[in-house]
């Protein structure tokens, strides 16, 4: 059986190196990429796909949302999340989203490989580290740290909020209305014991959450 591999990234260096891992494997063939969402869709409609490699730091729409909007429409395909981000700051929340496996991109080449042939064959792929969160997550939340608790999108409007966007520029990026955006950020700081924009930002600093 051929794995047919799409790789999403905006990064045209992270695309190439991918290529060169996964392409040169026997029973892997890379499909097509793309660098943001309106052409991974566009791609995905026409290309028949087995595994997305997907960065969740794409352009024009959050990782998390691709992966929904993408699980909806091919619900068939396996989706295999590539981040720069640790482990700990977003592999549940991929996988809670619909992702067969979470990888970050200092991963070995080998682990690619096993992970693309893992998920191909309707497979969870993740390491012992996420494995171990995964089992504390569904035992019990209270070792959570306080951004862990935060839906996506409270998640997200923190990390938007500590990257220095306005409201209103966050209801933008999100497609939301600014009212909305308040109130994600009002439950955000209740729900972390945060008292302002300043206390948010230094903790999302503090836990590198924001580049």
């Amino acid at each position: 059986m051929t794995i047919r591999v799409i790789i999403a990234d905006d990064h045209a260096v992270v695309r190439k190196g991918m290529r060169l891992i996964a392409g040169d494997q026997p029973g892997i063939t890379m499909c097509g990429e793309a660098g943001d969402y309106g052409e991974l869709m566009h791609l995905l409609r026409k290309e028949p796909c087995d595994v997305l490699l997907l960065d969740i730091g794409m352009p024009g729409k959050n990782g998390i949302d691709i992966l929904k909007l993408v699980r909806e429409s091919f619900p068939k395909m396996a989706v295999l999340i590539l981040s720069m981000y640790p482990e700990d700051q977003y592999a549940l929340r991929a996988l809670k989203a619909g992702a067969a496996g979470y990888l970050t991109k200092d991963s070995a080449p080998d682990r690619l490989v096993e992970a693309i042939q893992a998920v191909a064959k309707g497979r969870r792929y993740i390491t012992p580290n996420v494995a171990e969160m995964l089992a504390t997550h569904l035992a019990d939340d209270h070792d959570l740290r306080p951004h862990e608790r935060l839906s996506d999108r409270e998640f997200q409007t923190m990390r938007l909020i500590a990257s220095g966007q306005q409201l209103s520029q966050i209801a933008e990026t999100l497609s939301l209305s600014p009212k909305t955006v308040s109130v994600y950020r009002a439950r955000l700081l209740e729900k972390m014991g945060l008292k302002n924009n300043s206390e948010i930002t230094h903790y999302a600093i503090k836990n590198g959450l924001v580049e």
